[in-house]
């Protein structure tokens, strides 16, 4: 198994619309970070899609280590 691309060594943080689908980037690769733009294609990554039920301010991890994946919780610490 590949290890995922480092993004960034800090979340993201994004305003998420209730009801809306949205592609995170798994592999690292996207130029959308930290949105899936395909960049994975040929790799053994996916994207992960999620959703909020309400408006809402989340931070989105971009080391992919994260293990409440989208979401940052702090692995970029240990990096």
């Amino acid at each position: 198994m590949n290890l995922p691309k480092v993004a960034d060594t800090k979340p993201i943080i994004v305003e998420v619309e209730a009801g809306k689908i949205y592609s995170w980037c798994s592999c690292g690769l996207s130029q959308k970070q930290p949105f899936c733009d395909g960049a994975h294609k040929g790799t053994e990554f996916k994207s992960i899609k999620y959703s909020s039920d309400v408006n809402k301010t989340v931070s989105l991890c971009c080391c992919k280590a994260s293990k409440n994946k989208p979401y940052c919780d702090g692995s970029h610490n240990n990096l």
